[in-house]
């Protein structure tokens, strides 16, 4: 059971985050797969919910992941590995953002200990993650720029796609489903 004090303090939390980023990145920046996860895991936690707990760990469990090592990796050995946290050390992106994104440091552990919690939902999780990517990468290549790029559906970091819209969007959806979804599905099946 996840504590009435750490669900209030989360919550807390993601509605101070939320108001930032809205404020200096605008709506669109919420539909990043991890902060559709990160603002998720608040109506997961309250209601309780194994469903919406296992499609938000199937959709970022694994990218999460990737963020984490790459920022240990950068912090600590100063390697770039994968990219996904450039943005943690541009010197001219104000701190308080940089600081508000080390949100991504205690995510996993979050969505793993709401599948604790609450089990995980195997009759959904993939499912879910699958018809969430199917919506949320298309509504992110309409309503994103090339220099944000949100959820790279414009090219995987800062290398542009040359690929038509929609055969590039598809491609990083069975993309996501194979190589993200797909494989954290049954590694969660297996612990859960």
């Amino acid at each position: 059971m996840i504590p009435t004090w750490f669900m209030v303090s989360y919550t807390a939390f993601v509605a101070y985050v939320m108001a930032i980023w809205w404020k200096n990145y605008g709506w669109r920046n919420f539909l990043w797969f991890s902060d559709i996860a990160f603002i998720g895991a608040v109506p997961a936690m309250w209601l309780g919910s194994a469903s919406l707990a296992s499609v938000l760990a199937v959709a970022v469990l694994l990218p999460e992941i990737l963020w984490n090592v790459d920022f240990v990796g950068r912090l600590l050995l100063r390697r770039r590995i994968t990219g996904l946290t450039d943005y943690m050390f541009e010197p001219e992106r104000p701190k308080l953002l940089r600081g508000l994104s080390l949100c991504h440091v205690p995510l996993p552990l979050v969505l793993l200990w709401m599948l604790a919690a609450y089990g995980y939902d195997s009759r959904v999780g993939l499912t879910g993650a699958v018809v969430l990517g199917a919506v949320v990468l298309p509504l992110s290549r309409l309503v994103s720029q090339p220099d944000k790029n949100i959820n790279w559906t414009y090219g995987i970091g800062a290398v542009q796609s040359k690929w038509p819209a929609w055969a590039y969007v598809l491609s990083l959806f069975v993309g996501f489903v194979v190589f993200v979804f797909v494989p954290t599905d049954l590694l969660l099946r297996r612990l859960f």
